[in-house]
């Protein structure tokens, strides 16, 4: 089994949505973690075993800590098999525990990742087998399995982890209903974390749906851990699992504190707002939040200079009479009724944001599910634009916007510079997950030394070079033929394509002969007649 020192600091990576990456980051630094680097949908990290349970009770921007165990590249199904089943899977199993597998790939050699959830699995079972025997070997379950493998494939490079997890984090424990189509929690905590908001102002979300932006705030503002409404995380199962020190964490009541501010929901809809009474319940925060069924257009006043966030229905699962209208009386209600304001809103449609009717100081693209939306802040300011400006006040104009966006994008896009292979694998070496290259059966029987070993680069130069002087040799000799047979073809036979290919001798010594047999015993074989069969002397009897 692999180390139980609870000091021994690792690896790991927290998973999140595009656009959480900073946020999730701040998140980690904050709670201790070292060497913190963003990535795309993922930020990396080091820490111990207090840092692992930590970051999953604790990040609120997160979908699942991972903790990477083996690393290696491999080209094609049989090096990856090879590959995994080299791994001493002891360390983290044993014939007692089951095991799922869950593969993301991006590759041009492993272009299924299903199937490459296979060949792993095979692995890790023809492992146990090999050793304890044909029928020892440990269990696999789709659903609720001991010990999670995460496989990611990026090209050529695989990385195997351990999800400590389990489900995903965004599924807190609270939700015991929900209305058609609910934000993610990691989702809108994301959103709220963005704004900056803290739990010193009022929060409002006038289209409050099932309540997520409502509890995640308040858990924001009473310093709630996320984690803390869940039944079971997977490193529970691991065989270095430290109750004593889970315990503690779990325990651990110093960041909790009682919100100075409000948190304010309504919705049109009193089917909505019971569920969102329901799960407010649940979560235990129902003193920080007052709930009430209204329309955005019936709202004529609120608390002063405060943050609202809110989800509005797109038009996809949820769809109003008038789409344009619901944008409109937004725009309307976000002008006369939240002066002050700074209002984040996501929606998926370019038209119904210009329903609004306001520029947006910040754009940005989020997923909420499989839904690529945008999210876009509108500061709301009163009077016009150069009076708040003579105040004091500041906002970049939406074209600043766009193109801070754009910029961020392309940020994005480029990233951090991508290591070699050669450097990914020492990297991978220095922090022990193996970081071995692939290897072929050719490579696997050739000799290392001698005056047999090959001498990197000439033969493969050599046989490249007769491999192509050979290859030219045929493509000459292939058009001269090619020619030859061109001008002997017969004119009339030129038209038909396969004129070209055909023995005019041997066409003609086989014209007007039947089938017919090998002579046996000095005796001509004579064939019986097939019954239909038709030549020219039965023709000329009839």
């Amino acid at each position: 089994m692999y180390s139980t020192d609870e000091c021994r600091e690792f690896e790991m990576v927290a998973k999140t949505f595009k656009g959480l990456e900073e946020v999730l980051a701040e998140e980690l630094r904050g709670l201790g973690a070292k060497n913190v680097e963003p990535g795309r949908r993922m930020v990396s990290f080091e820490g111990d075993l207090a840092m692992l349970y930590r970051a999953n009770m604790c990040c609120r921007t997160a979908l699942r800590i991972l903790k990477p165990i083996y690393k290696f590249t491999a080209s094609d199904p049989d090096t990856l098999y090879s590959m995994v089943k080299e791994f001493d899977w002891t360390k983290v199993l044993s014939l007692d525990k089951t095991f799922a597998i869950d593969t993301t790939a991006y590759s041009d050699e492993f272009t299924h990742s299903r199937f490459v959830t296979y060949r792993v699995k095979d692995a890790i079972v023809d492992y146990f087998k090999d050793r304890f025997g044909p029928d020892k070997r440990p269990g696999v379950r789709l659903q609720d399995a001991d010990v999670l493998i995460n496989v990611h494939i990026s090209g050529e490079r695989v990385t195997l982890s351990l999800d400590s997890s389990g489900e995903s984090l965004h599924k807190r424990g609270y939700r015991l209903e929900q209305t058609e189509a609910p934000i993610n929690e990691v989702l809108a905590a994301g959103i709220i974390l963005k704004s900056g908001w803290r739990g010193d102002c009022p929060l409002v979300d006038p289209m409050c749906g099932s309540g997520t932006f409502l509890i995640e705030g308040a858990m924001i503002a009473a310093g709630i851990m996320p984690g803390i409404y869940r039944k079971r995380f997977a490193f529970e199962a691991w065989p270095d699992f430290d109750a004593d020190l889970f315990d503690s964490i779990y325990n651990d009541e110093s960041s909790e504190r009682e919100p100075s501010c409000r948190i304010i929901g309504a919705d049109i809809s009193p089917k909505a707002i019971a569920i969102a009474r329901a799960n407010i319940k649940q979560a235990g925060v129902g003193r920080y939040i007052d709930l009430e069924v209204k329309a955005i257009k019936d709202w004529t006043e609120a608390p002063a200079d405060g943050i609202l966030v809110t989800n509005p229905p797109y038009g996809e699962r949820i769809v109003t009479d008038d789409m344009d209208r619901l944008y409109r009386e937004i725009g309307s209600a976000l002008k006369h009724v939240f002066t002050g304001y700074h209002a984040w809103i996501i929606a998926l449609r370019e038209e119904h944001f210009n329903a609004i009717g306001l520029s947006p100081s910040v754009k940005e693209e989020v997923f909420n599910g499989a839904l690529e939306c945008q999210l876009r802040e509108y500061v709301i300011f009163d009077g016009d634009y150069n009076s708040f400006r003579r105040q004091g006040g500041s906002i970049r104009h939406s074209k600043d916007a766009d193109d801070d966006a754009t910029r961020e994008n392309k940020r994005e896009r480029k990233g951090p510079r991508r290591m070699s292979d050669d450097e990914w694998r020492s990297e991978a070496r220095r922090k022990g997950f193996g970081g071995k290259e692939r290897r072929t059966k050719s490579d696997r029987y050739a000799p290392k030394s001698g005056r047999f070993a090959e001498k990197p680069g000439r033969r493969d130069d050599k046989r490249r070079q007769d491999s192509s002087e050979r290859f030219d040799r045929r493509d000459r000799q292939g058009r001269h033929r090619d020619d030859e047979r061109h001008e002997s073809a017969p004119r009339e036979n030129q038209e038909n394509p396969l004129a070209r290919r055909r023995n005019p001798e041997a066409l003609k010594s086989i014209t007007g002969r039947g089938p017919s047999l090998p002579p046996q015993h000095g005796e001509n074989v004579v064939m019986r007649s097939r019954r239909g069969w038709r030549n020219s002397s039965n023709d000329s009897d009839k």
